[in-house]
């Protein structure tokens, strides 16, 4: 009995530690991804008061802008920052460097701005850089022995984004594997993740999806709105939207490769308002339609038909439209904000202008009530 009862102990002894291990980044189900590539948006403290009026509270940034991370000080706002794709070759190869790297980017700036994750480059496995690719893994595991050596791991996530190029093929979902030339990249990765209690990030497109096969798939079925769906004969599971099919897709391909636990997180998703004359689907109403029926997707709090009880998360792309993105029209054109701070179409949301007239009109209101309580205990005081 008493051996038992040593067991039983270091078994929960062995959970608590693994448990302790993990970090979680995302803590709501709403998030935004904060992109600046562009001469004409807001400063970041503007940036901060119209997240804030928002109501959302989980933010991606693509670097490690030090005027940006102070911007977030003593916000409340939960902040991932990203190590750039052109440093991950250099930290992958050097333990110093990712210490130095974390030191100056994140362990200066705690606890007073909550940085709650590093994303390792971006959509860095499926391109054509072999050596980018073989680099990854090692970055990744630099960064978080970085934490650990700071005492920071339990509280900042290391995790890194993947586009649908690692998929071979992502219908039915229940079929999608990874690509050959990605899994020998992927399962190492995927082994280190789940280590540490990483999710699986995904960037998936629905309006990429549909712009490049439009003549296989119902715009409706893409935008949330009503529609015949599919099912997916193998899994005999139906889907009514394609973010769904997309996610379920990912976690086929984990499946497969045995990590049928892994979580998936939606990193970016999003729909362009506006694009080239070879992108007729980059309207304003469909940007309009397909971020306000995401937001109330994710407000319900659910799953995927092929994981039911993962409720889903996801960062939208993106907060601002950035006029000097490089590529096509659509592009620059992914913000639910325009470059001045005000809304680029109404999914409940306030612009900047309306955000500061709602504050000042709040304080404004609450001032005259206390000075209204105060004549009030005035007059009370002068009849007593």
């Amino acid at each position: 009995m008493e051996i038992f009862l040593r067991f039983i102990l270091l078994l929960f002894m062995l959970l608590n530690h693994n448990a302790q291990q993990t970090a979680l980044a995302f803590t709501g189900t709403y998030g935004i991804n904060y992109g600046r590539i562009a001469d004409n948006i807001p400063k970041p403290e503007n940036v901060v008061k119209l997240l804030r009026a928002a109501k959302i509270k989980n933010v991606r940034i693509y670097d490690a802008d030090h005027g940006v991370i102070k911007a977030f000080t003593r916000t409340g706002l939960e902040l991932v920052i990203g190590l750039p794709n052109g440093d991950v070759k250099d930290v992958g190869a050097s333990a110093d460097h990712a210490l130095n790297w974390v030191k100056d980017n994140v362990n200066a700036f705690l606890p007073d701005t909550n940085i709650v994750g590093i994303a390792v480059g971006n959509e860095v496995l499926g391109g054509g850089d072999y050596e980018l690719a073989t680099s990854l893994l090692n970055a990744v595991k630099n960064i978080h022995n970085a934490t650990k050596n700071l005492g920071i791991h339990r509280n900042v996530q290391i995790t890194t984004a993947h586009s649908q190029a690692v998929f071979a093929d992502s219908f039915p979902p229940s079929s999608c594997v990874f690509k050959d030339g990605v899994s020998q990249v992927m399962k190492p990765l995927l082994e280190f993740f789940s280590e540490i209690g990483s999710p699986f990030c995904l960037n998936a497109y629905p309006f990429l999806a549909y712009t490049y096969n439009s003549d296989k798939i119902d715009i409706n079925y893409a935008l949330f709105k009503s529609n015949e769906g599919i099912r997916d004969e193998k899994s005999g599971l139906y889907y009514d939207n394609m973010l769904d099919a997309q996610i379920d897709a990912a976690y086929a391909a984990l499946e497969d490769v045995g990590f049928k636990k892994m979580e998936v997180v939606i990193t970016e998703t999003g729909w362009a308002s506006r694009g080239d004359s070879n992108e007729p689907a980059a309207t304003t109403d469909n940007a309009r339609t397909y971020n306000y029926n995401l937001r109330k997707r994710l407000a319900k709090r659910k799953g995927t038909p092929m994981r039911p009880k993962n409720v889903l998360k996801a960062y939208i792309f993106a907060l601002f439209n950035e006029d000097s993105k490089p590529g096509q029209m659509s592009e620059k054109n992914y913000g639910l904000f325009k470059a001045d701070g005000n809304v680029s179409y109404d999914i409940g949301f306030r612009g900047l202008d309306d955000s500061s007239a709602v504050v000042s009109s709040r304080v404004l209101s609450l001032k005259k009530r206390k000075r209204k309580n105060i004549k009030h205990k005035t007059k009370s005081i002068a009849k007593g």
